[in-house]
């Protein structure tokens, strides 16, 4: 089978490997179409991050929904600036099998360059709102009682030397897991195996929300997560289809993929949801595509539209689940994110070695599976680790929880000394008691 490699990846590489090929190969050229396809996929990943506020900050209680919008909107600002000084050269920079160097910290040495057929600095921007949105997906697990300027040393911490390296293995032609042929076209890996894992592992040395699990936060506005997993879903188109950096049929196969997968996922949950002597309900409808959306994503551009519906059932029922035995085995993971990134994330990875093959894509079946676990399982033990290793380090600089106090009378005045609503609305989103003590 020829391999197809993930796209980012033989662009950034195929300058070089053209060059060594023929002395007389044509230098690329700047491509205005692709460009202009690659500025506009950029802020459609942009978008994604207010999405992700509101989708997160509809589940919450009232009164921590602003505190809960937050973590999102910071980690524009914070990750913006954090990947100009050092994340996108720790990430692309030459260098070895596990980090790239600095000689791109702030940004030097990328003007008047190209990535494939667009400008540099073009790619850097797209790359920028991937690792924003990594970090802002983490902040699920911590909801209503995680201190904002623990997350915020924390998110800055994560995003140097958690993401960028790990984009480095995966992305950069000079990573081992790159090298080993691990397939991960727009993120599946890098994004939401990492951050699942890593809020795993947060939600745990943080401890339980205040009376979990017989006390539970029933989402205060519907709505708000309906509006927000359709601007997740509109910027997705840009995530998987922009990774082609091209406007092209790689792009378009993606494109559709981003499109079939999420919409059998999410039929695939309300499904379970009136099987499992429920009734269909908004909340699911907008997590199943969701995790439609994550499963498909490191697969996007490798298997066939059928493929994706496929992966896109598959991604939905494990999440699904595991979010039905949560209580039992899991840490208070306050939103879902395992459930809904980490395992739908793991699904799509180990799916895209077994059907990578409707596209003529990777290795054979058997290997390419073995290399995608193989990167399944370094994601999950790097950011795991690392993340356990970061939480008690900030910890020894600011308490990570916030008081009882404040836990319970809602984030927002404590953390920002502003609501979301007035006092007569805040009676929205009270806790619910499931009985006990």
């Amino acid at each position: 089978m020829t391999r197809r490699l993930p796209a980012p990846l033989w662009l950034l590489a195929g300058i070089s490997l053209l060059s060594s090929a023929s002395a007389s190969a044509a230098a690329p050229r700047l491509d205005t179409g692709d460009t202009a396809w690659m500025l506009m996929s950029a802020a459609l990943v942009l978008l994604m991050t207010p999405g992700l506020a509101f989708f997160y900050g509809g589940l919450t209680r009232a009164r921590s929904v602003l505190n809960t919008m937050m973590m999102s909107v910071v980690s524009l600002g914070l990750v913006g600036v954090l990947w100009m000084v050092a994340g996108y050269s720790l990430a692309f920079g030459k260098g070895g099998a596990w980090f790239g160097d600095l000689s791109h910290a702030g940004l030097a040495g990328l003007a008047g360059q190209l990535t494939g057929t667009v400008p540099t600095y073009v790619f850097a921007a797209f790359q920028a709102m991937f690792a924003i949105i990594a970090v802002a997906l983490i902040s699920g697990a911590v909801v209503e009682r995680m201190r904002f300027g623990a997350f915020v040393l924390f998110a800055g911490l994560w995003s140097l030397l958690i993401y960028s390296p790990l984009a480095h293995w995966v992305w950069s032609a000079d990573g081992w897991l790159f090298k080993d042929g691990a397939l991960d076209f727009a993120g599946g890996t890098v994004i939401h195996i990492s951050a699942g894992v890593s809020a795993l592992v947060a939600a745990w040395v943080l401890g339980p929300r205040l009376g979990y699990p017989r006390r539970t936060h029933l989402p205060h506005n519907v709505p708000l997560v309906l509006l927000g997993a359709g601007l997740l879903w509109f910027g997705w188109m840009g995530f998987n289809a922009g990774s082609a950096l091209g406007a092209n049929q790689t792009a378009a196969l993606a494109f559709m993929n981003t499109l079939v997968a999420p919409a059998a996922a999410m039929l695939a949950w309300l499904g379970w949801e009136s099987r499992n002597g429920g009734k269909p309900t908004a909340v699911g409808a907008a997590t199943g595509l969701v995790v439609g959306l994550v499963a498909i994503t490191p697969a996007c551009a490798f298997v066939s539209p059928w493929a994706a519906v496929l992966t896109g059932l598959l991604g939905a029922s494990a999440s699904y689940w595991t979010v039905q035995v949560k209580h039992r085995l899991l840490p208070d993971d306050a939103l879902d994110v395992f459930a809904c990134h980490g395992v739908a994330g793991i699904v799509g990875a180990l799916l895209t070695g077994l059907l990578a093959w409707t596209t003529g894509s990777g290795k054979p079946v058997p290997e390419q599976f073995m290399t995608q676990l193989v990167s399944v399982v370094a994601a999950l033990a790097f950011a795991g680790i690392g993340s356990f290793v970061l939480l008690k380090l900030v910890s020894l600089v600011v308490p990570l929880r916030v008081s009882a106090q404040s836990e319970v009378s809602g984030m927002d005045l404590g953390a920002h000394s502003e609501q979301g609503y007035s006092e007569h609305e805040l009676t929205l989103g009270a806790p619910v008691f499931l009985g006990g003590d």
